[in-house]
């Protein structure tokens, strides 16, 4: 091993390293020094950090060798100030057994995971962050290439704020040949776009809702689609609805206009761009007038299990036939706003799917899988510390169905809906009082509750890991499908036991300390606090201009604390 005169290794008699600055699936990115130049560098070293999963996987290297190439090249392509710039490839000879080494700038502000590490950005900044690496993506579009991994980790910031996109290790070049085995999944499932999962490559499209899934992380401090698990977050991507945004001001119309799960119904790069720096005008106060949000036809009533449009009104209004928004599935599947609603008689492709995901996630080591995140225990004990009503022998859901759905599965008997919408004691209760009937107990892992639906997540049986998604809406309890495990570091709640008679008072009061005497969203989320978690209700709230946040209460309906937008 060559050495420079400080006893630090050398790389092609010229790059002394330093120190590593982050490790990953394809290897170590190092600090290092060019001797030549006399400037410094970073060095990505491409090989597998463990070196059990080189040897277990004897093809590695050479695939990794051939991707440290194809992310040289497409670098190479990309002279633009919003990504990374590559200055050389250290290639070893054939038949010498090392490995590449790509030399490219060094980026000294640190990455945009490090930064969220320490709470949500300001939206100004995160607009400005958003038109960065938009236009980085114009330019690899422009070049036929798609990045297929725009996340926190691959965005690097600049000591004066501005980004950078890197890490296009994974990337598709038009006209190249996969890496991957065919079905495998690339990409990390937080920010994969639904129909990659799906298995429809190649749409710049794809590229656009990770970078939408980034914003709405960056602005609002938490992924709304994050699961205990790999699996079910890969679920979550294609099933579940995203959360009305409550930091985001009027970056909120640009993420709903951006996370549809129809590509073709997202606005293009160009669209994007200018809807991004409307809501910047907006922010700055633009000229009188001027609206913070691109106007639209109006909505229709969000479907099932989906919150409003534009994270919308929430006095939901009825609506017989439900179209599909980019928040949430028709029919227990995913559609977007321009496809075709399912017929009552589809059948669920759920199962299918699950067996397709399942078996990407079964193929350990191939290159440029799913980059898991980290599951639980795998035990089949329940959560410690948690206790479940007794009900014998007999399962926690019931096996004879009560009635049956527009779309199918099972569903309780209808009930009179309350006065004044489901946020209310009556309302709930009447909720848990179907979500009962169908499941056997009222003991859950979380519950979010609209005006106009309910969403809970509920384990299979008594004492199971195992989660369904159910909703409660116009009557009806009905399950949406399976949603991860039980994180044993959360206790179970009753939420029979809820004080639920103090939520009118709780609501009236996050409106006076969070400052929103007309909230034209608002929800409460039921579930363990992440700190110490201590079982807690969350009311969010916001006005048409983005004001407003959550404030935190014990289940006796108590506050504890007021968060602001």
């Amino acid at each position: 091993m060559e050495t420079s005169e400080a006893g630090r290794q050398l790389i092609d008699g010229r790059f002394e390293l330093i120190k590593p600055l982050g490790a990953g699936g394809m290897g170590t990115v190092w600090r290092a020094r060019d001797i030549a130049l006399h400037r410094d560098v970073a060095l990505k070293e491409v090989r597998p950090p463990d070196p059990a999963t080189a040897a277990a996987q004897p093809g590695l290297a050479d695939q990794l060798r051939e991707r440290a190439v194809r992310e040289a090249r497409a670098l190479a392509r990309l002279a633009h100030p919003h990504v990374v710039t590559i200055h050389h490839i250290v290639e070893p000879p054939a038949g010498a057994g090392g490995h590449p080494w790509i030399v490219m700038e060094l980026v000294r502000g640190g990455s945009l995971h490090d930064r969220l590490g320490s709470g949500p950005m300001p939206v100004p900044d995160v607009l400005r962050l958003g038109l960065d690496v938009l236009s980085a993506l114009r330019a690899a579009h422009a070049e036929g290439v798609l990045h297929r991994d725009v996340k926190p980790a691959n965005v690097l910031l600049r000591p004066d704020g501005g980004a950078v996109l890197t890490d296009f290790g994974i990337a598709a070049l038009h006209g190249s040949t996969a890496l991957t085995s065919t079905g495998a999944l690339i990409g990390s499932p937080e920010y994969i776009a639904p129909e990659r999962v799906r298995g429809v490559e190649g749409l710049a499209a794809s590229d656009l809702w990770s970078l939408g899934m980034m914003l709405y992380v960056a602005a609002e401090g938490v992924h709304p689609l994050r699961r205990a698990t790999s699996l079910a977050t890969v679920v979550a991507v294609l099933d579940d609805p995203l959360p009305p945004p409550v930091r985001s001001g009027p970056l909120a119309p640009v993420l709903e206009r951006l996370l549809v799960r129809d590509p073709a119904a997202r606005p293009d790069a160009a669209e994007l761009e200018r809807l991004l720096r409307n809501a910047s005008t907006a922010l700055a106060g633009g000229p009188a007038g001027a609206p913070a949000r691109p106007a639209a036809a109006p909505q229709p009533a969000a479907p099932p299990n989906v919150p409003p449009a534009g994270f919308g009104p929430y006095v939901p209004a009825p609506q017989p036939h439900p179209s599909a928004s980019g928040f949430g599935p028709v029919g227990g599947f995913p559609y977007g706003a321009t496809a075709s609603l399912p017929s009552a008689r589809t059948p669920r492709r759920r199962p299918a799917l699950l067996a397709g995901v399942l078996t990407v996630a079964l193929v350990g080591g191939a290159v440029g899988l799913v980059r898991w995140l980290p599951d639980g225990d795998g035990s089949a004990a329940g959560p410690k510390g948690t206790t479940t009503p007794s009900h014998g022998a007999t399962p926690a859901h019931n096996t004879t169905p009560k009635a049956t759905a527009p779309g199918g599965g099972r569903q309780s008997s209808p009930a009179a809906g309350p006065r004044g919408g489901l946020l209310t004691p009556v309302g709930i209760r009447t909720a848990l009082e179907a979500f009962k009937q169908q499941t056997g107990t009222t003991v859950f892992v979380d519950m979010r509750i609209y005006d106009g639906y309910i969403l809970a997540s509920i384990p299979t049986a008594p004492g199971a890991r195992t989660v369904d998604a159910w909703q409660y809406r116009d009557g009806f309890a009905k399950r949406t499908g399976p949603h991860g495990t039980v994180d044993e570091e959360n206790p179970l709640i009753d939420m029979a036991t809820v004080a639920w008679d103090a939520l009118p008072a709780l609501l009236e009061q996050s409106q006076k300390e969070l400052d929103v005497p007309a909230p034209t969203s608002r929800y409460v989320i039921v579930e363990p606090w992440m700190t110490d978690h201590v079982p807690c209700m969350r009311p969010y709230l916001s006005d048409a201009y983005g004001q407003g946040g959550y404030v935190l209460a014990g289940i006796d309906g108590k506050v504890k604390k007021v968060v602001p937008s």
